[in-house]
């Protein structure tokens, strides 16, 4: 794994002119942050040496490098997922790249159901902790000193001074955010009533199925983590409805540009 991490972290220095310390993962119909990343390259998943493909709609498939509110950024558009089939090593891989290039903090964003009966629809949540229900934890099997420790701390697991700054932001531009605890499942199954309920009752306040595994590995490199989540439906009783993946990512796409907004200033303020 080592060998491979190095090959494609090359490959990519060789195609980045700049020094980016601070690296973006963007979920379910949020892609279009990129719109506002300048002196722009685009690199395809599939013509980085190592790297999986992403396979879900909404998810395009590109590394991009430039300028997010003028400083230095790596954002993945498209991430990889549990479900797909890939195991934790590939769904974390580009993680671990981040890390091996000099990205110090990772900033991530997902869509979610959630199950605190105080969200509504369409609000931002920023995340404050997580709860890890994959059935593959991505440390799992045999440790790399040069990549972590054995037995990572995560007491934070989400940086508080981030949080107090994106949290400001949002004050400061009239942006409605909430607080919550994310518990990440292995999909791809949307929850049964119950499923929300027991999330709910283990102190969950959001649930999906990305960004814990992501967490986990960036945590275990050492690396800041920033994360955000639309609510794009509810799993609380009396307001589950049938839900498709089309309205999550049109919910996704409406909000887009208020966490569009909290990310870029936040990027600058880091």
């Amino acid at each position: 794994m080592l060998q491979k991490i190095q090959e494609t972290a090359d490959f990519l220095k060789s195609k980045i002119k700049s020094n980016p310390k601070t690296g973006i993962i963007l979920g379910t119909g949020l892609g279009n942050l990129v719109t506002q990343i300048t002196d722009r390259t685009d690199i395809a998943y599939e013509t980085i040496p190592n790297f999986p493909v992403s396979t879900v709609e909404g998810h395009s498939g590109k590394l991009i490098v430039g300028k997010l509110g003028g400083v230095d950024v790596v954002a993945m558009q498209g991430r990889f997922h549990y479900y797909e089939g890939y195991d934790m090593k590939a769904v974390t891989f580009p993680v671990r790249v981040m890390k091996a290039i000099g990205i110090e903090n990772l900033l991530v964003s997902n869509a979610s159901g959630g199950v605190n009966p105080d969200f509504e629809i369409g609000d931002l949540m920023i995340i404050t902790d997580h709860i890890n229900l994959f059935p593959e934890h991505p440390l799992r099997g045999k440790n790399h000193p040069e990549l972590g420790p054995r037995f990572p701390d995560m007491s934070e697991a989400y940086s508080k001074e981030l949080i107090v700054k994106a949290k400001a932001i949002a004050e400061q531009n009239k942006i409605k955010v909430v607080e919550g605890v994310y518990v990440g499942t292995s999909g791809p199954t949307f929850e049964t009533p119950a499923e929300y309920r027991y999330f709910r009752a283990i102190g969950a306040d959001a649930v999906g199925m990305s960004t814990v595994p992501e967490v986990i590995v960036a945590n275990h490199g050492g690396m800041r983590v920033f994360g955000m989540s639309i609510v794009t439906d509810l799993g609380v009783p009396g307001k589950i409805v049938e839900v498709t993946h089309e309205e999550v990512q049109e919910i996704g796409n409406k909000v887009q540009p208020l966490m569009t907004q909290i990310m870029k200033e936040l990027v600058q303020g880091i």
